[in-house]
């Protein structure tokens, strides 16, 4: 058997894409030399690991077994990079950092920006997902850390409390329900001004109003927990927000603030990692500065 780190990403990332032609390309190789490749580890073994169909690829059993061997093999590979860029002066490390919405506009940007101007020779690749999305890619090894939501489940993961992430239901001053307290499934009968669809809150709350029964009714949506307070306040409907914002906000006049009483609103946000003590020595370096001030403040 003899498959080099080339063969495994390129495995993975046809994987991934689902066909041997984007897998390629995102390996920056050929059809014909992506093609050749998987053949010759197929055929070092005598085993098939994916199924050709005229959809594109899936794995076979072999090729499971495989993929999550490959996924630890490179992550391995990535912490040994890292850790031994410490030692070569001048040469750039990188860690993979997932976060949910408000971690990523609310806590991290003097958080990471600090970290940065202490350690010049580190990149972070900052990604905002699902909380969901996150613990799938730290459980397969493709990120270091991330900040999530704790209404999710992390078995398998080690996790630290970062912030109270608690959500808050803003209205314009002449709404209809501001002059009442109001549940969540109550403001579902009312327009709402959201968050870009792609962002990981608005798609947190769509999923709370299907839970509900309902459809979250989105007439226009704004960049940025800024932007939707601002469109809330001259009265273009409900919005959903995180306390940590409206803190932020210089006033609260033109609009009522409602904390949500529903337990999925109560949220906390948790660090979280495949193992802090395993952390390639970049990532422990980014792990103990975002600890730091959890534990200054128990």
């Amino acid at each position: 058997m003899h498959f080099d780190l080339i063969d495994l990403r390129l495995y993975l990332h046809i994987l991934d894409t689902g066909n041997i032609t984007a897998g390629a390309a995102r390996s920056h190789l050929s059809l014909a030399a992506a093609s050749a490749r998987i053949r010759a580890m197929e055929a070092s073994l005598g085993i098939e690991f994916l199924e050709r169909g005229r959809r594109g690829v899936t794995p076979t059993a072999a090729g499971k077994a495989l993929a999550r061997h490959a996924r630890l093999l490179l992550q391995q590979a990535d912490h040994l990079q890292q850790d031994l860029a410490e030692y070569a002066k001048g040469v750039k490390g990188q860690v993979r950092l997932l976060c949910n919405t408000t971690a990523l506009s609310e806590y991290l940007p003097e958080l990471l920006a600090d970290f940065l101007r202490e350690h010049p020779n580190l990149d972070i690749d900052l990604q905002e997902l699902p909380s969901l999305r996150i613990t799938h890619a730290l459980r397969q090894g493709t990120a270091d850390l991330g900040i999530i939501s704790d209404s999710v489940d992390t078995h398998g993961l080690q996790t630290l409390a970062f912030r109270d992430d608690p959500l808050v239901l803003i209205m314009p001053l002449e709404h209809p329900l501001a002059a009442s307290t109001v549940s969540f499934i109550d403001s579902l009968q009312h327009d709402y001004v959201g968050l870009s669809a792609n962002s990981a809150l608005a798609v947190y709350l769509e999923e709370q109003a299907l839970h509900a029964g309902f459809r979250l009714q989105t007439r226009i949506r704004a960049d940025g927990f800024d932007g939707v307070i601002r469109m809330v306040s001259r009265g273009a409907g409900l919005g959903i927000v995180p306390l940590a914002a409206l803190e932020r906000w210089p006033s609260a006049q033109g609009f009522k603030a409602q904390p949500l009483q529903e337990d999925w609103a109560c949220r906390k946000l948790l660090l979280c990692a495949r193992s802090f003590e395993q952390l390639p020595g970049y990532a422990k370096a980014l792990f103990d500065a975002l600890a730091l001030p959890l534990r200054k403040n128990p």
